[in-house]
């Protein structure tokens, strides 16, 4: 059954993710791509992108859009293909609740335990190197990006950080940007 088959990965990917969205996103391509054969390696890349731009955690928006993607290229109807997307999103986050909810009963505990200190410094380097694996995994050979889209990345960086624009006026201008140059 499919949406079991959905409900477990993504359960096992939210329980062995840490780092948020963008360190999950490599262990979900892995999964949904590579594995499963779910969904194609463009397919992914385009749900990455809309998961991007969409309001919310990119991981829980990611799993949202492939459950649906998912049931959807099996032919499921619309209703069915909404069940898809519930049980990947409550899948995903199921685990961090689970966690965070631990974790606060015991720190208390265990906060000054120079164990427990130790183990947390020693996850930032392996934080980072998850966000750097979903940066590479998104790198393909037919994503690579070509002069325009550098002049874009360009332009919205330098809006961004000298002219301090925020996110929706670089999105919009980036869009307009875009349909203008391709």
């Amino acid at each position: 059954m499919i949406y079991l088959e959905l409900f477990t990965t993504f359960f096992v990917i939210g329980f062995f993710t840490i780092g948020g969205g963008y360190a999950m996103l490599s262990l979900i391509q892995a999964q949904v791509v590579t594995v499963h054969n779910w969904i194609d390696e463009d397919t992914f890349t385009d749900i990455v992108a809309i998961s991007q731009m969409t309001p919310g955690p990119i991981g829980i928006n990611s799993a949202t859009y492939i459950g649906y993607t998912v049931l959807e290229q099996t032919g499921a109807p619309q209703f069915m293909c909404i069940l898809g997307s519930f049980s990947t999103t409550i899948a995903v986050v199921l685990p961090s609740f689970i966690i965070v909810l631990a974790m606060c009963r015991m720190y208390s505990r265990f906060k000054n335990n120079m164990v427990f200190k130790g183990l947390m410094d020693g996850l930032r380097p392996a934080v980072v190197g998850l966000i750097g694996a979903a940066a590479i995994v998104l790198m393909t050979k037919e994503n690579f990006p070509d002069w325009k889209s550098w002049i874009l990345f360009a332009a919205a960086f330098a809006v961004s950080w000298w002219k301090k624009a925020g996110p929706i006026t670089t999105i919009i201008a980036g869009g307009i940007m875009g349909l203008l140059l391709y």
